[in-house]
Formats: structure tokens, C-alpha cells, sequence
């Protein structure tokens, strides 16, 4: 390979890397987060290559639509961002948008790839969650006069997640569900009502969860999206009220929380420090609600940044419960 091929390469490899400034934690953490899901709704039976093949690829599809569905965000909140986020590669001219728009599509034909792999279930459930958040960030989020239209939807793409996680299991597994539907083109699936309920669970979960530390963040970019008409919980009611339904949606989720591991296989390794870190993020929360508004623009970024590991953790316990109970169950 010549050193032109070479760069070629190399460059969009360096760009992606500077791109955002990720902690090395919570690179790792999407890992466990897209592991957990599947392994929660397999539960404690024995582990093949098939299974483990499910749950690899279910990563690999995740962690494509995540950066897919960043860049994305990138370029269509490119003007709010001239305000909010003059550093980021758009706004700073690092990048064109349709350069950027094109790495936007290869991660999403990764998506869709390691999607199909799994079930077209799942190639179903990406191809939706996709389609909506294109025309969520590029047309709705602007034009539709809804208060707070705008941080009602946004988490839509991270209830994917758990959607993805179990549908991975119900549509590539026969698990001998009660409940069993095989519809054309999408084909044959079996789960059971009651995985089904838990599964609404870890999705009104995440929704509060992510919903919660958006709001935040949306304090912080209050004037940007006022500027250009997005509807959010600061631009709609205020700053003060943005954060009242922040602390409200932070408490709810861990109410949430609580009746997963009532419902679910999930035991103390999950509870004790998801209570910790649950009462730990609910303090800065209020922290926020307190502070006056000079101060307010600076702690939010602080809450919003805490709230988002708070999710992250969440799932990383999920993962480390589970793991811990299959060691247990394999050597006992």
C-alpha cells in the first residue's frame, strides 16, 4: 500500500478519534452497556456460539448506529452548535457536512449489516429508529411547535437499546415463548408476556434516564435553540422549570430501577450501588434546581455529564449482575 492509500485511510481514522473528546470509561462502557440487554433477556442458560455470536454482533450493530447517529446530530444541529458548541468539527470548519454526511452513511451501512446478521427483526427496529431520528434532528425538531417537542423525542434513539437487546434474543432463539408471531418478511418470534413487560420496563427506564440529563444540557444551549426555534424544556418553560423536570425525571427513573430488579433477575451486585449512584446524581440534580441562574449555565453541564454516566453505569451494573450470576450458576 502506497503512502497515499495509506492515508487515505488513516486520516478519517485521526479525524474520528479528535473528533470528540470521549473519556477512555465510557468508550468501554457502550460495550457493556450493548452486552447487558441481551444477556438479561437470555437469563441463566447455558452459553453456545450462537448466543455469544448474537450478542457480538448486537455491539457491532449498536456501536455503528451510535457514532451514526452522533455525526448525524452533528450536522443537522450544525447552527445551533455555532452558538452552543463553536469546538465541535462543523462549526470549526475542521470537516464539510458532506463529508461528514458520508461517514455518516458508512457507519450506517455497518448498522444495518450487522443488524441483519442478527434477525430482520432487528434490521427492522434499526431501519425505524434510524429513519425517525433523520427526520427527528432534520425537520421536526425545528418545525414542530410542541413545547418541548424537541426533548420529548430525542431519547427515542436510546431506547433502542433495550428494544434491540431483547428482540436479538426473541427474534434468533427458540426459547419456547408463550407468545409466538411470524409475520412475512420479518419472520418467526417467541418471548413471553412477561419478558415483554420487563423489557417496557428497561425502556421507561432509559427514557427518564437519558430524558433527565438532556435537560440539562438543554439549559446549556438554551440560546442556540431559541435562536433557530427548537422547542425544549428551557426554551418552553424556562431554565428553573427545565431543571425541576430534570430532578423529577432523575427520580422516576430510579423508581423504575427499583421494580426491574423486583421484576427481573437482577439482585444486589445491581441494586446497592445503582441506589448509590441514583441518590449521587438526584444531589447534583438538586444542586441545580438551587443554584442561581449566573451559576446556573456551568453547573448544568456538570449534571447533564453526570446524569449520562449515571445511564451508562446503570447498564454497566445490569451487565456485572448478570455476569456475576452466570459465574455462580456455571461453578456452583
Amino acid at each position: 500500500m502506497n503512502r497515499e492509500n495509506s492515508n487515505f485511510f488513516i486520516r478519517p481514522i485521526n479525524f474520528l478519534i479528535r473528533w470528540r473528546p470521549f473519556p477512555l470509561y465510557e468508550i468501554i462502557s457502550y460495550i457493556f452497556m450493548y452486552v447487558s440487554v441481551p444477556m438479561l433477556a437470555y437469563g441463566l442458560k447455558s452459553y453456545n456460539l450462537e448466543i455469544i455470536k448474537i450478542i457480538i454482533l448486537s455491539v457491532l450493530t449498536l456501536y455503528s448506529g451510535f457514532f451514526a447517529a452522533l455525526i448525524w446530530n452533528d450536522i443537522t444541529d450544525a447552527d445551533i452548535d455555532v452558538i452552543a458548541h463553536p469546538d465541535r468539527p462543523v462549526p470549526k470548519g475542521s470537516i464539510t457536512k458532506s463529508k461528514f454526511f458520508a461517514v455518516a452513511l458508512v457507519f450506517s451501512a455497518f448498522t444495518f449489516f450487522f443488524a441483519i446478521l442478527v434477525s430482520v427483526w432487528c434490521l427492522f427496529i434499526v431501519g425505524m429508529t434510524a429513519l425517525f431520528v433523520t427526520f427527528h434532528n432534520k425537520f421536526l425538531k425545528k418545525r414542530i411547535k410542541i413545547p418541548a417537542y424537541s426533548e420529548i423525542f430525542t431519547p427515542v434513539q436510546w431506547l433502542a437499546v433495550a428494544v434491540f437487546g431483547y428482540f436479538a434474543i426473541w427474534s434468533a432463539i427458540s426459547n419456547g415463548g408463550s407468545i409466538t408471531v411470524d409475520l412475512p418478511i420479518l419472520g418467526y418470534i417467541s418471548l413471553s408476556g412477561y419478558d415483554f413487560q420487563n423489557m417496557l420496563i428497561l425502556v421507561l427506564f432509559t427514557y427518564f434516564a437519558d430524558n433527565a440529563h438532556d435537560l440539562p444540557e438543554g439549559i446549556h444551549d438554551v440560546e442556540g435553540d431559541k435562536k433557530i426555534g427548537v422547542r425544549t424544556y428551557a426554551t418552553s418553560f424556562g431554565e428553573k422549570a427545565a431543571a425541576k423536570i430534570s430532578f423529577a425525571m432523575f427520580f422516576i427513573s430510579g423508581i423504575l430501577g427499583f421494580i426491574l430488579v423486583y421484576r427481573t433477575m437482577l439482585s444486589y451486585v445491581f441494586l446497592v450501588p445503582f441506589i448509590v449512584i441514583w441518590i449521587y446524581v438526584l444531589s447534583w440534580s438538586y444542586k441545580l434546581i438551587k443554584s442561581e441562574k449566573n451559576e446556573m449555565k456551568n453547573l448544568c453541564t456538570v449534571v447533564g455529564r453526570k446524569g449520562f454516566d449515571y445511564l451508562l453505569i446503570s447498564y454497566n451494573l445490569i451487565f456485572l449482575d448478570v455476569f456475576v450470576q452466570l459465574l455462580f450458576h456455571h461453578f456452583a
